[in-house]
């Protein structure tokens, strides 16, 4: 046994009993507004017409695949931040707390680093100041996630996770609008979104209690014991190993089923009125997400049940993405676009739950979780490859959608394994 599994759970392992209030979820789901409007509405719209512009390219294959290079080198750096972050913050014997200087870092590298891409005109800049972003990016969301283990108790986990789920929806869609709108151009758009980060991430990180590490209970900090700490054993801990493997399974698939849902509208369904039909679609995802969301983080609280909300909920994923592949036409689309709010609504807060609840130890939980998150942020990475290999050499747009409903099944029977949770 290491020197950080002896820790007992107390003091700042404890865990929570006591509720946390409206006003801590209100700014906790503020904050994650503003990130995810800073994340996504690069991923979805700001980057991809940057690189673009960059080269010009005869197909739209070579812009995808840019935009694959780009994301999956940021999403190498995402693969070693997470977990990395969430270790230094278990570590942390700040006056200020442990979580609290790394969402203040984090949101601080994320804003600057944005900033500094709206003003990027060659690709090599771009590439590197993204990656500096999503760093940025995954310093802050380690953080706050552990807050979530810190300070929330299990029976409102699944309510408050949802607030992380539903403003990703909201933040997706009042992203693009601002800056197809109000904050237009490559510049304006960047800035407007970094400043919205830190004017919705601060309140929450000044206000928030966040008690403080005494030193004599702060694991071993060296770099062999932050190496070791990386491997959780499967053997010892399968829970843990069964929930990882259903994230990654399922955020693969919804990945690929939506990232390249642009082109697939361009060129499998020939619409003429491509980036209009997509804004419904939008709107029909995030109507759906927060509902889902917000209604089954609630339910599942209620019902003491976590597993079986997340292994519907990828199954629904999956047979959105069989609509999409056998049903190639706009209504089908539409439809499809509910499906998956409705499955990635529910999986989003209840899988985060679900996660809290299967961690090895309370003097681990940042780092933990931080493995945990490389599920959502490295999937969205290698997706614009990975669909572009897949539509190009293995049958076009059915075949991606196939490939995503496959992944959705595996991640169903993926948690179906769990057995300390419900």
């Amino acid at each position: 046994m290491t020197a950080e599994r002896e820790h007992v759970a107390s003091g700042a392992f404890a865990e929570p009993v006591r509720r946390v209030g409206g006003v801590w979820i209100a700014l906790f789901g503020a904050a994650w507004l503003g990130i995810w409007m800073a994340q996504l509405t690069p991923v979805q719209l700001l980057l991809p017409l940057q690189i673009e512009e960059r080269l010009h390219a005869a197909s739209w294959t070579d812009s995808v695949v840019a935009f694959g290079v780009i994301s999956a080198i940021a999403g190498v750096f995402a693969l070693i931040t997470f977990p990395i972050t969430g270790a230094l913050s278990d570590r942390t014997t700040s006056r200020f707390g442990r979580r609290r200087p790394w969402i203040a870092a984090g949101a601080l590298l994320f804003a600057v680093s944005l900033f500094v891409l709206g003003l990027q005109s060659e690709l090599l800049g771009v590439g590197v100041w993204w990656t500096l972003a999503i760093v940025g990016f995954c310093v802050l969301s380690a953080a706050l996630t552990a807050a979530i283990s810190d300070q929330v108790p299990v029976d409102q986990r699944g309510f408050v996770s949802s607030w992380i789920s539903a403003p990703q929806a909201v933040g997706l869609i009042l992203g693009v609008l601002l800056v197809t709108t109000l904050f237009t151009g490559q510049f304006f758009g960047y800035t407007a979104v970094a400043l919205l980060l830190i004017v919705l991430v601060a309140p929450f990180c000044l206000w928030m209690p966040d008690e403080r590490l005494a030193r004599g209970d702060r694991p071993p900090l060296t770099a062999r014991a932050l190496i070791e700490g990386m491997w959780v054993s499967p053997r010892e801990h399968p829970d843990f190993g069964w929930t990882l493997s259903s994230r990654i399974l399922v955020n693969i698939g919804n990945a690929l089923g939506t990232t390249l849902l642009l082109y697939f509208l361009m060129f499998g369904l020939n619409d003429q009125n491509a980036e209009d039909d997509l804004l419904v679609l939008i709107v029909i995802y995030t109507v759906f997400v927060v509902i889902a969301s917000i209604a089954a983080g609630a339910l599942s609280d209620k019902l003491g049940r976590r597993r079986v909300f997340v292994l519907a909920a990828a199954v629904l994923q999956a047979v959105a993405a069989l609509l999409l592949a056998f049903v190639p036409e706009l209504t089908a689309t539409m439809i499809g676009a509910a499906l998956l709010g409705l499955g990635y609504g529910s999986f989003l807060s209840v899988d985060q739950a679900l996660a809290t609840q299967v961690l090895p130890d309370p003097a681990s939980r940042g780092k933990d979780l931080g493995i945990m998150n490389i599920a959502t942020a490295v999937p969205q990475a290698i997706a614009p490859l990975l669909g572009a290999a897949i539509v190009t050499w293995l049958g076009g747009f059915p075949a991606l959608f196939l490939v995503s409903a496959l992944f959705g099944f595996a991640g169903a029977f993926a948690v179906s394994r769990v057995r300390s949770v419900r």
